[in-house]
């Protein structure tokens, strides 16, 4: 069906069956829309059904654990083992690959499940305040996907019902803006139907705060500042949420899961609806496949703990540039003879005997330690974790950034309510900014959310809206400490300061900002047309 029929067509079997102008009787092996809305317990149904991200060896959402760390490689946080995420932003992107084509798919899915759903949730005779709760929660799942949608590939179809077939195989693309405009509204009419809270057997639903976290996103990649500001505050007092203080690395682990910090989340259970990201990211000394490699460049971004870069503060030693720095540096990058996992050394010496020696695969010789969950024993496979899409330090560091931005002043006490509530969290205890200019803020903004947020998949929006994309992405990346006498070293090569001399990204300026229409969909569709460059 796919070869002549969009995807904006395709709906979930749980929320749908086949409409009379393609057959005259109603499908025997599934769900039809003639026979289904008809009570509380099918909305309940079909709502599980908006929800549904898929679990296991799912991929290409805007959803999954491997997903959001695929979205940081893109953005120049680091590679992958088979360069699948890295294709996007190296200058080798065509409409042909599969991986645009999977996400355009897959997001298209989900929007009609939510059109469908939306189409026939008033038709039902149940309680009115419910029933608008619900509505609420699937425009903020749409708002979610077409945002991204926009985001990166601009111009896209704009479904607000579920499709024909020939409505689908004809539509063309709504200008980026538009898209935005439409989300923007959506969830500002519809977020006060949320409540600000659920209960334990409701985690996982959305709430009016996760809806607000979407709408700032919205109106900061709109660069609405005022609006994006208003919107943040709104968060804060609210009240919901708090900067957790029982330790950053935990957050990431199953035993933070459920953490006050935490405000949107793929939800997993082990066993039942596990994922496979462990076996991504552990370390093949752990059993894993060390899939993705950090670039240095993430590395030196962590300040000292001095609070200056490592070009100005006093305690960087180039000979040893693990030492002295910001703690989320350890908590997030595992380092060659450095970093610990339930007792056991990580080594990726070169021409060691480890499994994870550097030169053994495309690897830059660190690895990712942030989901590394020392609590966790089970299948590698099978991991009931959930996954952070969105926590309170973004939402703080935004309302800093929108203020900054739309030209409010800033003193400390702002700077206390936000940037130095995040550093000065227990087990960081960064010391607190005290710039209040924007030029000199700004930077130390950006790179507050690059070290706290890495690898949560909010760097590529980040680079987007700033303008940097090509800038970032344009440039020689290094991997890990190789010598402290490069003029000397022969073995591999390596830059000025010793570093491993890895890979070199190509983004095209002008074309690579955005993602191509994929192939497979403008065959269908030639209405749809397609991005400069592709």
């Amino acid at each position: 069906m796919k070869k002549y029929i969009s995807v904006l067509a395709i709906v979930a079997a749980c929320s749908t069956g086949c409409k009379k102008a393609f057959l005259d009787k109603q499908p025997l092996d599934a769900i039809s829309d003639a026979t289904f809305w008809k009570t509380e317990k099918d909305a309940t149904l079909a709502l599980t059904g908006c929800y549904n991200i898929g679990a296991g060896w799912t991929g290409e959402t805007f959803w999954m654990p491997r997903d959001m760390i695929h979205l940081d490689m893109m953005a120049g946080l680091g590679s992958e083992k088979e360069l699948i995420p890295d294709h996007v932003t190296d200058g080798t992107l065509t409409s042909a690959y599969w991986l645009i084509n999977n996400v355009w798919a897959n997001s298209y899915k989900k929007i009609a499940t939510c059109n469908n759903f939306l189409d026939h949730i008033d038709g039902i005779a149940m309680d009115a305040t419910k029933k608008a709760m619900m509505a609420a929660e699937v425009r903020t799942i749409r708002a979610y996907e077409l945002f991204n949608m926009a985001l990166y590939y601009g111009a896209v179809p704009l479904p607000k019902h579920l499709l024909t077939v020939a409505e689908a195989n004809s539509i063309t693309r709504t200008p980026q803006a538009e898209v935005w405009a439409f989300v923007e509204k959506d969830l500002q009419d519809n977020n006060a139907a949320l409540p600000l809270t659920r209960i334990a057997a409701e985690n996982g639903r959305m709430t009016r705060g996760a809806a607000l976290a979407i709408l700032g996103r919205v109106q900061m990649a709109m660069k609405k500042w005022t609006a994006a500001a208003a919107t943040y505050k709104t968060i804060i007092d609210n009240g919901t949420y708090v900067i957790d203080q029982n330790g950053y690395r935990q957050l990431f682990m199953q035993v933070g899961e459920n953490s006050k910090e935490i405000i949107m989340a793929s939800q997993f259970i082990e066993d039942t609806y596990g994922h496979v990201t462990p076996q991504y990211l552990y370390p093949e000394a752990f059993g894993g496949w060390h899939q993705y490699s950090p670039y240095n460049e993430l590395v030196q971004s962590f300040e000292c703990k001095d609070g200056k870069t490592i070009s100005e503060s006093p305690l960087y030693d180039k000979n040893n540039p693990y030492d002295n720095r910001d703690p989320r540096l350890d908590y997030t990058i595992m380092i060659n003879n450095r970093t610990r996992f339930k007792g056991n050394l990580f080594v990726s010496t070169p021409g060691s005997n480890s499994p994870d020696r550097m030169n053994k695969y495309n690897w830059s010789g660190y690895c990712i330690n942030k989901y590394m969950d020392s609590t966790f024993s089970g299948n590698l496979m099978n991991y009931g974790g959930n996954f952070s899409l969105i926590r309170y330090p973004e939402v703080l560091l935004s309302y800093l950034e929108a203020k900054m931005e739309a030209g409010d002043p800033i003193d400390q006490a702002l700077l206390d309510a936000t940037i130095n509530l995040v550093r000065g969290r227990a087990t960081v205890n960064m010391p607190p900014v005290t710039a209040t200019a924007a030029t000199t803020l700004r930077p130390i903004v950006r790179r507050e959310r690059l070290v706290e947020m890495a690898f949560e998949g909010l760097h590529y929006y980040d680079i987007l809206r700033w303008g940097t994309a090509a800038t970032e992405l344009n440039r020689q990346f290094t991997g890990m400490k190789l010598t402290n006498d490069p003029a000397n070293y022969k073995d591999y090569p390596v830059d000025a300061n010793g570093f491993f001399i890895y890979q070199r990204r190509n983004f095209v300026a002008g074309r690579n900002e955005l993602w191509p229409v994929p192939q497979s969909q403008w065959d269908i569709n030639p209405a749809l047309g397609q991005n400069t460059g592709y």
